[in-house]
């Protein structure tokens, strides 16, 4: 019931943005009434995506044939956004895909490709100011969440080039686990929140 709700949701969220950016339509007008099927690894389930030209279509728990159907956890599903990885995914055995490999890239590019001026659709719901303060507190997680990673990346490539015998402590790898969980619910929220003020 909760996935069949949150699957209605993902949907209606789906052809909102296709009415705020129809370049969407423009890119996705090639692969229009072709599925594109996307098998969860972690859940074991398979969802899929339909574009008919003029909306989109989500289904969970999807059975039948499918034009392109990717398999992936869930962790390898953002990387997805470059189509210009799949490639190379699929070399490191951390992505299946049967089909159309024209497909997945016609929608990850597609999707890879979008500039959303949310602060402009925002504005006609709750007002300009409101709206720039919403967005500029979210691209503020954004960045720190995107400094803290990068931080991360940087001291772990460094310890691993100076080949030091120097490991993290667990509980500092913990606390970073951690803040960077509550940085990603605080994005989480705040995108929910922006979600609840378009559909107003």
């Amino acid at each position: 019931m909760l996935t069949t709700l949150a699957c209605a949701a993902i949907e209606n969220a789906l052809n909102l943005l296709l009415d705020k950016e129809p370049s969407l339509k423009l890119a996705l007008d090639q692969v229009k009434h072709k599925t594109l099927a996307v098998e969860i690894r972690d859940w074991n389930t398979t969802y899929a995506l339909t574009f008919t030209g003029r909306q989109f279509m989500l289904f969970n728990n999807y059975q039948e044939q499918a034009e392109c159907k990717i398999s992936a956890h869930l962790e390898t599903l953002p990387e997805l956004k470059d189509p210009s990885v799949m490639t190379q995914l699929i070399r490191q055995d951390k992505l299946d895909l049967e089909g159309d490999l024209h497909l997945a890239q016609a929608y990850s590019g597609a999707f890879a490709k979008l500039d959303i001026d949310w602060a402009e659709h925002l504005s006609a719901y709750i007002g300009d100011a409101p709206a720039q303060l919403i967005v500029e507190k979210g691209q503020q997680t954004k960045a720190c969440l995107s400094h803290s990673a990068t931080t991360f990346a940087g001291t772990f490539t460094q310890l691993m080039q100076d080949e030091l015998k120097v490991a993290i402590h667990p509980l500092e790898l913990q606390q970073f686990k951690q803040h960077t969980r509550a940085i990603k619910q605080h994005a989480a929220q705040l995108e929910q929140r922006i979600e609840q003020l378009l559909n107003r």
